[in-house]
C-alpha cells in the first residue's frame, strides 16, 4: 500500500474508533453511575480533559510529519482537529443544558461576568473558526490566510489550559500534566523545524534555492 492508502484505510479508521471511545465511555459511565457523585460536573471535567488531549495530539501531527518525512499523515490532522471541536460542542452543551437549563440569558451573563467562562468560551469560538474553515474548499478559498486562521490553535490551547485550571479550583495538579505536555509539544516543534531545515539544505545544491510551494505552506500549519 502507498502512504496515502495506509492513512485512508488504517490510520483514519483507527482515529474514528479512538475519537469516539471517550464518548462511549462517558455514556456508559453516566448510565452506570461512574461519573462521580456529581455526574454533570464529572462529565464537564471529563470532556474538558478529552479536548485538551486531542488538541495536543493535533499539534503533534505536523511535528511527527517533519521528523519522519511521512507527509501523508497530514491527511489525518483535520479529522483529529474536528474531534476536538466535537467534544468542545458536547462540553458546552453539558454546561448549557444541565447547568443553565437552556436559558440563554444566564449563559450570556456567565460569559460576561465569570472570567473562566469567558476564557473557555473564547477558546470555543476559536475551535469553531477552525472547524468551519477546515474543509478543502475553505482552504482553497482562504489561500495563505488559512494558515493564519489555523495557527490560532496555539492560542486556543493556552486558553483551554487556563480555563481548565480555573475550573479545578484549588487543585492544580491535573493541569500541570497538560502544561508539561504542551511545553514538550512546543520544544519538539522547534526541534522538528531544525530537522526540516537541515534536510532541505542537504537536498538543495549550493547556490540555488527551493521555492516554497502551496503544499509546503499548508502542510506546516498549524
Amino acid at each position: 500500500m502507498t502512504a496515502n492508502q495506509i492513512v485512508r484505510r488504517i490510520v483514519k479508521p483507527v482515529l474514528w474508533v479512538a475519537g469516539l471511545s471517550p464518548l462511549a465511555w462517558m455514556l456508559y459511565a453516566g448510565f452506570t453511575g461512574g461519573l462521580t457523585a456529581d455526574p454533570v460536573k464529572g462529565a464537564t471535567h471529563f470532556t474538558g480533559r478529552v479536548i485538551l488531549v486531542i488538541l495536543l495530539i493535533t499539534l503533534m501531527v505536523t511535528t511527527i510529519r517533519r521528523f519522519t518525512g511521512w507527509n501523508a499523515l497530514i491527511q489525518a490532522r483535520r479529522l483529529i482537529g474536528l474531534f476536538a471541536f466535537f467534544y468542545a460542542v458536547i462540553h458546552l452543551l453539558i454546561y448549557f443544558v444541565f447547568d443553565r437549563g437552556l436559558v440563554f440569558a444566564e449563559l450570556g451573563e456567565d460569559i460576561a461576568k465569570r472570567p473562566y467562562i469567558t476564557v473557555g468560551f473564547t477558546a470555543w469560538l476559536i475551535l469553531l473558526a477552525l472547524a468551519v474553515t477546515s474543509p478543502r474548499a475553505m482552504v482553497r478559498r482562504l489561500g495563505r490566510r488559512w494558515q493564519t486562521v489555523h495557527r490560532l490553535i496555539w492560542v486556543a490551547v493556552p486558553l483551554g489550559l487556563l480555563h481548565f485550571a480555573w475550573a479545578q479550583k484549588q487543585d492544580l495538579r491535573p493541569t500541570l500534566g497538560y502544561v508539561a505536555f504542551f511545553a514538550i509539544v512546543i520544544l519538539l516543534r522547534f526541534a522538528s523545524g531544525s530537522v526540516v531545515a537541515t534536510r532541505r539544505s542537504a537536498a538543495v545544491p549550493a547556490g540555488t534555492s527551493r521555492p516554497a510551494t502551496r503544499l509546503d505552506a499548508s502542510a506546516d500549519a498549524p
